[in-house]
């Protein structure tokens, strides 16, 4: 990946306003030998007020969105980028009101961001054994969090496992890898298996693998969710 392209994929007008103004400032104000690669959909969904306080977090590429209300026993972590952020909002409610799990949702604006800062701290730590270690921003930010974690893409699942060793927990990528086909929307995001009810599925089994579910449970809700457990796997057509 070339190290002066910022890449990034908002959910909301609000991020991509910061990460453009971001971009200019740094690419016309400072000048620097940069360029920004941003991820833009034409998804028609509803386009919140931003939270005071998450600028920062929101250009190092992780912020929370939307915590629990009330967090329960069986919690998770779930990531969104993009029109999918979406799809991961309404699995929260599904989560809660279906199956009595709780969860946070996280706007992931940008793995390369959290990936490129990891390494340099990784980097610096390495040749200063010395001195006092640097905490990778995505470390500090979920440090405490409980999982599984669940990040769920338009883009193959390569883009959020770029950070999975810095996940403190199981982690869980969703994304399309495969074939696509001509179809609706909601239809490819079943296809992918990255619609709400696979990221439902995805989440209940993150906590079966926790050992914090069994297997029964988690079998009954792919049926309540009607998912099928042996439909065509994208990477097979």
């Amino acid at each position: 990946m070339f190290p002066n392209v910022k890449a990034y994929d908002p959910a909301f007008a609000y991020e991509t306003a910061l990460i453009v103004r971001e971009g200019l400032r740094r690419m016309v104000k400072e000048d620097e030998d940069i360029y920004y690669y941003i991820t833009l959909q034409n998804e028609n969904h509803p386009m919140p007020e931003m939270q005071p306080g998450i600028e920062e977090d929101l250009l190092r590429g992780l912020y929370l969105y939307r915590p629990a209300k009330k967090k329960k026993k069986l919690h998770v972590q779930l990531f969104g980028s993009g029109s999918i952020l979406g799809e991961v909002l309404a699995a929260q409610e599904i989560l809660q009101q279906d199956f009595g799990v709780t969860s946070d949702v996280w706007s992931a604006t940008s793995y390369q961001q959290l990936r490129d800062d990891a390494l340099r701290c990784e980097r610096w730590n390495r040749l200063h054994p010395q001195a006092e270690p640097r905490v990778p921003f995505i470390v500090s930010k979920l440090d405490g969090k409980k999982g599984p974690f669940v990040a769920a893409s338009d883009y193959m699942k390569l883009v959020p496992d770029m950070v999975a060793r810095w996940i403190p927990g199981t982690y869980i990528p969703l994304g399309t890898d495969g074939f696509g086909m001509s179809d609706t929307r909601e239809e490819l995001r079943r296809h992918f298996e990255i619609c709400r009810r696979y990221i439902v599925a995805a989440a209940l089994d993150g906590l079966r693998a926790d050992g914090k579910l069994d297997a029964a449970f988690v079998g009954k809700a792919i049926q309540d969710l009607e998912l099928k457990p042996d439909k065509i796997d994208p990477l097979d057509i």
